[in-house]
């Protein structure tokens, strides 16, 4: 049986399949192919893969030396339950580039469980967090 493998390289993501998976999450329906294209060329990309197809994904938004973001971790259905996101999220905490950072963010609806796991916590003074949210980001305009 072969094994799953995460990687970094960019050369070997799916794009089309990260978009047709991304398009319906709840945190980006109806996200352009286009947008997702930019957003992977401006990260820092994970992608696990079991042979040669692409079955998860995250990207890390970063300076690789104060901040990163996590966004966009997703594994599919068919290969859940196997440790795929714990082993996903340890790879991307195990990162060269990712190493001394002052703070690493994500959100969550779902999956704090997940994420505490790795030392991730609610923010300790979220009265200092702002942010200006365009939920219509994706809806053409006339």
């Amino acid at each position: 049986m072969t094994e799953y493998e995460i990687t970094s390289d960019k050369t070997r993501l799916d794009v089309g399949a990260i978009h047709a998976f991304l398009s319906q999450t709840y945190w980006s329906p109806g996200i352009p192919l286009a947008t997702v294209q930019k957003a992977i060329d401006h990260s820092l990309t994970f992608g696990v893969y079991l042979g040669a197809e692409q079955v998860g994904f995250a990207r890390v938004i970063t300076d690789k030396t104060t901040f990163a973001y996590l966004a966009d971790v997703y594994i599919l259905e068919a290969h859940r339950g196997k440790g795929l996101a714990k082993r996903l999220v340890a790879s991307i905490q195990a990162h060269a580039e990712l190493q001394g950072l002052r703070r690493f963010l994500l959100a969550t609806k779902d999956a704090h469980g997940l994420y505490e796991q790795f030392g991730f916590k609610p923010l300790l003074n979220p009265t200092r967090m702002m942010e200006v949210l365009n939920p219509n980001a994706y809806i053409p305009t006339r």
